[in-house]
């Protein structure tokens, strides 16, 4: 099953397989339900979806980001600064996760539309990432292809300067839907990355969620230790692809994440 959401004369609407939810129905409604297949159920109406895609979040709810998962994004860092390449390596062996606070769902960006890359860095990039949908209880619930767009230059520069690396405006997408399963499901999902420039690729790779380094289960219960989520969270879950030192994102550049079935294109602005 899959989730969208849609934008409407009357306000956003989510479907389910390409059947709109009673507008009752949020995600939020969702993460707090005890038996989600009948919600679903409830809510399915015979009203085919249409609408131009939004992102697959609620206003409200928060997307979350853990960080250095595989060892290339470990690798990654070490590129970026000889100072932080002791840092990142501990993070990467620690028990504890690295995780950080990316964008209030207001803020998300959806399939087809720009994102953004800091006018203040020389050196940015896509981070393709599996996204999961966690409810309440921080249970893995469904997943969706995610994009972190960060500056390497500024986070090369201090550690402490992650947030400003991280969170800006348009820095952040998710979609085009949500596929909903369990933690199962989500162990071995193809991730990609295609960057394309005047027509032409300039870059592309692979992975798999079978090669994080961490459990995404324990990343979610890393998440919700000492911080509640009321109306369910999404976690990205760090990336295993990270172009070379070379490589810098240009405006006009086409970004395409896949995630298992989702494939998530953003245009840079």
């Amino acid at each position: 099953m899959r989730l969208t959401r849609h934008a409407c004369p009357t306000g956003p609407r989510w479907a389910l397989d390409g059947a709109f939810l009673s507008p009752a129905f949020s995600l939020s409604l969702l993460a707090q339900a005890t038996d989600a297949q009948g919600l679903l159920r409830a809510c399915r109406t015979e009203e085919s979806a249409r609408g131009d895609l939004l992102a697959p979040i609620d206003p409200h709810q928060e997307l979350w980001a853990a960080g250095v998962t595989y060892l290339r994004s470990m690798e990654a860092r070490a590129e970026e600064s000889d100072i932080g390449a002791r840092l990142y390596a501990h993070v990467y062996e620690s028990e504890r996760p690295e995780l950080f606070f990316k964008s209030p769902g207001w803020r998300v960006v959806a399939e087809g539309r720009p994102i953004r890359i800091r006018r203040d860095s020389d050196w940015n990039v896509p981070e393709p990432e599996m996204t999961l949908l966690v409810n309440t209880r921080l249970e893995i619930i469904g997943y969706t292809a995610g994009n972190d767009v960060s500056s390497r230059s500024i986070e090369g520069a201090n550690a402490l300067f992650l947030p400003q690396a991280k969170i800006y405006d348009a820095a952040a997408a998710l979609g085009p839907g949500i596929v909903l399963t369990d933690r199962a499901g989500v162990r071995d999902l193809p991730i990609t990355l295609e960057i394309r420039r005047a027509g032409k690729t300039v870059f592309e790779g692979m992975t798999s969620s079978a090669r994080m380094k961490r459990d995404p289960a324990e990343l979610c219960r890393w998440l919700g230790a000492e911080l509640s989520f009321p109306d369910g969270a999404l976690l990205m879950t760090g990336t295993g692809l990270v172009p070379g030192e070379a490589f810098t994102l240009q405006v006009g550049d086409e970004v395409a994440v896949g995630v298992g079935s989702e494939r998530l294109v953003n245009v840079v602005a």
